[in-house]
């Protein structure tokens, strides 16, 4: 059987040739009677537009073969051939009422489809009327064909037009006013350096009055510069804007063809342009500069930058003066410019300048489809990158999740904690495709994650119960565990050169492996191993429940498991030390802080102050591993409706396959793993069968343990069957052979 994708190409291929046989027949009969057949065919229906004919085949052949796929093909390629019949009818409105067909069968004009074509619109509207619709149409068809809003469109067209005005404009003033060189050397000391104005929440530039201040001697002219790649509320798109929306298909394993969502599954809303104007900006330049004036400081601002959510205001301050001072003037700062908070950022990391953010009247919402179409994400080649939002001069943050390698969220409730664990998911499985990427998700909460229950990207259904979180994370350890066993028989040391290895279809010899029933399974069968990344969506609610053994495993996967392609999540509401212990902080070091209430809150998660200062609703501090300092930025927005309609789609795609072993914790009654919660269990059902007997104190002193851990072994052995029930003073029976015992830990 032929494959699905082959025969889309099979099919582009002969489209393509059938076409360039028409058009070479156009040119040269060198191609025969069939040549000379096509020919008189495409100048019988299209007369002197003859040429559209082929060209449209070979267009509809090429995106054949490139998209594999009739998802958004079908209304392109009817846009186009719209486009197509409505040139061959306006070049067939000149040919007389009267001999509209006989033209057309000469092959003048449009050719019999312009003929058609004109033949109605010239009976029912006339010569004006023709024009009129014909018009209307071609728009139309531009529209289907492009899928450009129209309002977006023009919206381009008139701010080039603008732009060459303006430019115009400046020429001519600089051509007829621009000062004599001798005068502008007379007035050089007068003149201070520009302040650029970087904007980029769109809007029109206007003329700007120099910034004066009335304790300063110098006068500042204002510059402004838009960034026009990114003040739009349009997705930014790489190469063909069409073809960056459509989704592209995968081959799973067993055969099965896989669609990656489009980005069009996101709804896009049009949002009012707030962003700040020129005028307000110089004004609080003024009043930046006499503030600092007034405390004796005559600082000056050199750069603004306008966010989503904040303007920035770079200052410079002069020699001899301590940035303390200034950073200690956050109050009176906050005070002159009427603003809910004030963050300085001193200095900024790279620029000899010190930062003053300044809260905007109303924060632009970055949507996440704005994201994914962006150049920065559709372009990164990692399967685990992530979107986090937009930074201070509006770019689009994105990351790798596998370079972090483990991430720590943490905000109050109602910061955006949430909607950014939204984004992060969505954005992983824009990317990948369930062989490449797999997701344990943890929410003792109940209504976060539990939209992803069904999709094929997870491992196990949405964990839900706080009590068998720990089995879960025992079960994490144990894979990656595992996979450093293959990893030292394959003698490679991280995923990706593993994953190689059988991408060239090497497979690893059962001999070399020490635990061959289970591992050699995975090498041989399984194939490349997923990438798994376990988010914990609170993380206090399992601190709560079982503090020990849940940070013991959180320590191990953040020491060990970045190599075995293991990355952990982990978000909480709550961030005090007894939640983010020092243990936890110390081995996940990327960081994300989204409003917290106190100071202290801010240095338990980024040791360092700042995030009091946020304006909650997306507005976080993300310090990625390897930063000197935090960056701000405006988190990405996803709505719950958009994550139904992505969950949908993919479920549509694929059914998940859940692994067996994390099922059963699940559905059993306690979280104990089945018996493998504690390495030690064989051994000491082993002791329990030599003696006869069974008590916590014999396994105290057998193998040096506390008496918490051996009372645990005794109630595991109980459950399943091992020993008998606790009798007062008399030792507990045991129920199990020799035989049994064999049985059940054959595999240990």
């Amino acid at each position: 059987m032929i494959q699905e994708e082959l025969k889309f190409e099979l099919f582009g291929i002969a489209i393509i040739t059938f076409a360039l046989l028409g058009l070479i027949s156009l040119f040269t009969p060198a191609v025969g009677t069939a040549g000379q057949f096509l020919n008189q065919c495409l100048s019988t229906a299209a007369g002197e537009g003859r040429y559209l004919l082929p060209l449209l085949l070979i267009w509809l052949g090429t995106k054949i073969m490139r998209e594999r796929s009739n998802v958004q093909l079908i209304p392109q390629f009817l846009g186009v051939a719209l486009m197509v019949l409505i040139i061959l009818s306006f070049m067939h409105l000149s040919v007389p009422f009267a001999d509209v067909f006989q033209a057309g069968q000469k092959g003048e004009g449009g050719g019999l489809l312009g003929a058609a074509g004109s033949y109605l619109l010239l009976k029912y509207f006339d010569l004006a009327g023709s024009y009129i619709i014909l018009t209307s149409l071609m728009i139309a068809s531009i529209i289907l064909a492009t899928s450009l809003s129209l309002s977006h469109l023009s919206n381009a067209i008139a701010r080039t037009f603008y732009s060459i005005g303006q430019r115009l404009f400046n020429g001519i003033s600089r051509f007829f006013f621009e000062e004599l060189p001798e005068e502008k050397k007379d007035k050089a000391p007068k003149t201070a350096a520009k302040t650029l104005i970087i904007n980029n929440n769109g809007g029109t530039s206007v003329s700007i009055q120099p910034s004066t201040s009335r304790n300063s001697q110098t006068n500042g002219q204002t510059e402004i510069v838009k960034r026009r790649g990114l003040a739009k509320n349009t997705p930014e798109k790489s190469g063909n804007e069409t073809d960056e929306a459509f989704s592209h298909s995968l081959a799973l394993t067993g055969g099965k063809t896989y669609l990656l969502p489009p980005s069009t599954i996101l709804s896009w809303v049009k949002t009012k342009e707030h962003g700040v104007k020129d005028k307000e900006i110089n004004e609080k330049i003024r009043i930046l500069e006499e503030t600092l004036a007034s405390f004796g400081i005559n600082a000056r601002v050199t750069q603004v930058t306008v966010g989503p959510a904040i303007t920035r205001y770079e200052i410079q301050p002069p020699a001899g003066v301590k940035v303390s001072r200034i950073v200690g003037l956050v109050d009176d700062i906050t005070l002159a410019m009427a603003a809910s908070h004030v963050r300085i950022e001193a200095p900024i990391p790279g620029r000899a300048a010190i930062g003053i953010e300044i809260p905007n009247r109303e924060i632009s919402t970055v949507h996440l489809r704005e994201l994914i179409e962006s150049k920065e994400f559709s372009q990164a080649p990692s399967n685990l990158t992530v979107a986090l939002g937009k930074d201070i001069a509006g770019t689009p943050v994105v990351t790798d999740l596998a370079q972090m390698p483990h991430l720590l969220i943490a905000g109050a409730t109602g910061s955006g904690k949430s909607v950014c664990i939204n984004t992060l998911v969505a954005s992983i499985l824009f990317k990948s495709i369930p062989d490449e990427v797999k997701f344990i998700l943890i929410d003792p909460k109940m209504v976060e994650l539990t939209t992803y229950n069904g999709i094929p990207h997870l491992i196990t259904p949405v964990v839900t119960n706080p009590k068998k979180a720990s089995g879960i994370l025992h079960w994490a350890v144990k894979e990656m565990e595992q996979r450093y066993e293959l990893f030292a028989a394959a003698g490679v040391r991280d995923i990706t050169r593993y994953n190689k290895i059988h991408s060239k279809k090497t497979l690893i010899s059962q001999e070399f492996l020490t635990d061959p029933p289970e591992i050699a399974e995975t090498a041989n069968n399984d194939g490349p191993l997923p990438f798994i990344v376990l988010i914990i969506d609170e993380l206090a609610d399992l601190m709560m429940i079982s503090p020990a053994e849940v940070e013991d495993s959180i320590c191990r996967l953040a020491q060990m498991a970045r190599a075995a392609g293991i990355h952990l999540v982990v978000a909480t509401q709550r961030p005090s030390v007894d939640v983010i212990t020092g243990l936890i902080k110390a081995n996940i070091p990327s960081r994300i802080s989204f409003a917290v209430s106190s100071q202290m809150d801010s240095r338990t998660i980024l040791d360092m102050g700042g995030a009091e200062k946020l304006l909650g609703r997306g507005d976080m501090l993300f310090f990625p591993v390897g930063a000197p300092k935090p960056v701000r930025i405006q988190g990405a927005f996803l709505s719950d409706k958009e994550v139904e309609t992505l969950v949908n789609f993919l479920k549509e795609q694929a059914k998940p396959v859940y692994n067996e072993q994390m099922v059963e914790v699940l559905n059993s009654e306690n979280n104990l793993l089945n018996g493998q919660e504690d390495d030690l269990l064989p051994q000491a059902a082993q002791l329990f069968i030599e003696q006869g007997n069974a008590s916590v104190s014999l396994l105290q002193r057998r193998f040096h343990i506390g008496y918490a851990r051996a009372a645990r072994l005794v109630d595991i052995m109980e459950q399943r069957g091992i020993v008998g029930r606790f009798e007062g003073s008399k030792p507990r029976s045991i129920l199990m052979t020799w035989e049994q015992f064999r049985q059940a830990f054959k595999h240990t």
